[in-house]
């Protein structure tokens, strides 16, 4: 095989090396929001946050990339109206839209439109391009997430970081190292790491 033909068409995402067609988009979207809601259970406390540790986060960036910027917006925002008219799937079992973490719900509907735009341009085809797009994809869902908690909770904003951002950032990083090893090795594994 030449290096020409092992190369993935410009602008693609690991999505579009599945079969096209309309059913294939159908189905990873549901699947991109049925992850994000099962990922979501992963939920542990933390002490002093009304916002837990989650893998509902790692599941939307990795929705998010792994779809594209279209389909991963689509599926995330299916995840958060599901959630929002009563599916008892965001964090701790919750439904509705009024609970102080709902903000990071809505960063990450933004953030698969970010990290979906970066796959495109190849931000998940090595491991510090990947680590690169997981940061901003986080970054992303922090500023949603933290400014809304302040908002719901009525607490200054520096105790909205120090409740919803500090206790988050060992996670995050170990979030980020599983997708700087799983998105590049599904490159790899298609044979179009480049």
């Amino acid at each position: 095989m030449s290096t020409a033909a092992a190369a993935p068409r410009t602008g693609a995402v690991l999505a579009d090396l599945l079969p096209a067609g309309r059913t294939r988009d159908i189905a990873l979207v549901l699947g991109g929001a049925v992850l994000t809601g099962v990922a979501a259970q992963i939920a542990v406390p933390v002490p002093g946050s009304p916002v837990p540790v989650t893998g509902q986060t790692f599941a939307a960036l990795l929705v998010g990339t792994a779809l594209g910027a279209r389909r991963g917006f689509v599926s995330l925002a299916l995840y958060a109206l599901v959630g929002m008219v009563g599916v008892p799937w965001f964090a701790e079992g919750r439904s509705g839209a009024a609970f102080p973490s709902f903000g990071y719900v809505l960063g990450m509907v933004l953030a698969a439109v970010v990290v979906g735009e970066l796959a495109r341009r190849g931000g998940d085809r090595s491991v510090l391009r990947t680590a690169g797009t997981m940061v901003l994809g986080s970054a992303v869902i922090y500023a949603v997430g933290v400014p809304y908690l302040a908002l719901s909770t009525g607490m200054p904003l520096g105790a909205a970081v120090t409740a919803g951002l500090v206790p988050f950032l060992f996670g995050d990083a170990l979030k980020a190292a599983l997708a700087m090893g799983v998105l590049p090795a599904a490159w790899k594994l298609m044979g179009r790491d480049r």
